[in-house]
């Protein structure tokens, strides 16, 4: 048999490309403007995000005298950034190829350019302005629309309170609508709940330009600190580009003993979930503990395609990267 032809051309077009490159000039000129200092991080690292959502792309590496090691690339460059601001470098941003496995789709590549930038002393009303100004320069145009998580569920869903609505709510939404979903237990309020907001909501966002959502429940924190009045809520925002997300931000969280909480408590749900617990990031840790916490600071992580795509019009991923995955 012959072989396959083989996919050598680029899915990209030269068009696509050279506005890519002008929005990377455009990114760089933004934060040098603002004195944020672009860094490089680690593709090869011993510690691996433990979320339960992410999955981490393995690597094997030969050290001379050591001999091999499983290495891992980079969900994200958060935790090296954050080792940064640990150590006293002020503000400083990433923007380069992170990776996450089994994450193939029209709005997803295995390995994508991320964006990811902190500000020292900023909060969480500071580092969405800043988002919405770096939005509305690089896209020129979007004026943004500010709801809080419940805002959002009581005008797009009809539940007016997605902090206590019952399991029951949620799939009363989905199945008056006609969406039926298999494979989730009845009592995963938390499942039933973000359902909602993927299946329901973020489709009735295409409508609008930038939409920035903020205040989600705790359960949903990552590594956000909570609200220091409401404890229920996360100091946590994601924007939306015509209901595609963007970005996700927090007000970050400071505790050196809450990070190793919630890391343990990730790597037990993974394994709970029949997934492999993951080596924890021990720099990170110690940076946090010799530090006394992480300094007043929050951060962003933008999908640098996906801009892209917001500023050319794609409707997939594949068009705004040269050489995809399948191609790569």
């Amino acid at each position: 048999m012959s072989p396959a032809p083989s996919d050598w051309r680029p899915s990209a077009s030269l068009e696509t490309l050279k506005k890519r490159a002008q929005l990377l000039e455009a990114v760089r000129a933004f934060f040098s403007t603002r004195g944020v200092l672009e860094v490089e991080t680690p593709l090869l690292s011993a510690a691996a995000a433990p979320d339960v959502h992410l999955d981490s792309v393995p690597a094997r590496l030969h050290r001379p005298g050591i001999g091999e090691e499983t290495r891992w690339l980079p969900t994200s460059p958060e935790y090296p950034l954050k080792r940064l601001l640990c150590a006293g470098y002020g503000d400083v941003y990433a923007l380069g190829k992170v990776f996450r496995d089994g994450d193939e789709s029209r709005r997803h590549q295995p390995e994508f350019t991320l964006l990811e930038w902190y500000r020292l002393d900023y909060d969480l009303p500071q580092i969405m302005a800043e988002t919405a100004e770096l939005l509305q320069h690089l896209l020129q145009r979007g004026v943004p629309d500010f709801f809080t998580f419940d805002e959002l569920f009581a005008r797009f869903a009809g539940i007016q309170d997605p902090f206590s609505a019952p399991a029951e709510a949620f799939r009363a939404v989905l199945a008056d609508r006609g969406i039926d979903i298999a494979g989730v237990a009845p009592h995963e309020r938390g499942l039933w709940r973000q359902l909602v907001l993927t299946e329901v909501i973020e489709p009735q966002l295409a409508a609008r330009e930038l939409v920035f959502v903020y205040g989600y429940p705790a359960q949903e924190a990552a590594l956000a600190a909570l609200h220091p009045h409401d404890p229920h809520r996360a100091l946590r925002f994601e924007v939306y580009w015509h209901g595609m997300e963007l970005a996700n931000g927090y007000e970050e969280l400071r505790d050196a003993k809450i990070y190793r909480q919630r890391f343990e408590q990730w790597n037990a749900a993974r394994a709970a979930a029949g997934k492999r617990p993951m080596p924890l990031d021990t720099h990170l840790l110690a940076a946090l503990e010799a530090s006394g916490g992480l300094p007043p600071a929050s951060g962003v992580a933008l999908g640098f395609d996906r801009l892209v795509m917001a500023a050319t019009g794609a409707a997939c991923i594949d068009a705004v990267i040269a050489f995809p995955v399948p191609r790569a």
